[in-house]
């Protein structure tokens, strides 16, 4: 189990850095990864933050939580108080929580934790199909 933690652990940092990295070099990357691949990496992100965290269950859960989660983290950005916006405006605040609405999001996660999950599903098999044999 702890190996498996540890594979996960290795991913979610991954991604991250990733992720800051497609930002950092937004200008000198396509287009079309500058602006959709983020947010994609952000909902992988969350998948894998999901499996760390619920390493033993089904794989399927961590795919359904990840979506509500990261739908939530991208409705409660309707949301304008001050208090809340305060914390957006920080660097941690802004990418976790984002800054505004945008339903284009919604599909970035989507297709970020779809194929973070199809990819995992196929692995964990074909480590289960070589460990059965």
């Amino acid at each position: 189990m702890w190996r498996t933690k540890l594979i996960y652990l290795a991913a979610v940092l991954f991604v991250i850095v990733l992720g800051l990295e497609s930002r950092a070099f937004a200008d000198e990357l396509p287009l079309f990864i500058s602006r959709h691949f983020g947010d994609a990496l952000w909902g992988s992100m969350v998948y894998f933050g999901f499996r760390l965290l619920l390493t033993r269950r089904q794989l399927l859960l961590s795919f359904w939580l990840s979506l509500l989660f990261s739908y939530g983290i991208e409705f409660s950005q309707l949301y304008q108080a001050d208090w809340i916006n305060s914390i957006r405006a920080t660097v941690l605040g802004g990418l976790v929580l984002g800054k505004g609405f945008l339903w284009i999001d919604l599909l970035r996660y989507t297709i970020g934790i779809t194929v973070v999950f199809v990819l995992d599903r196929a692995i964990s098999q074909a480590y289960k199909d070589k460990h059965w044999r």
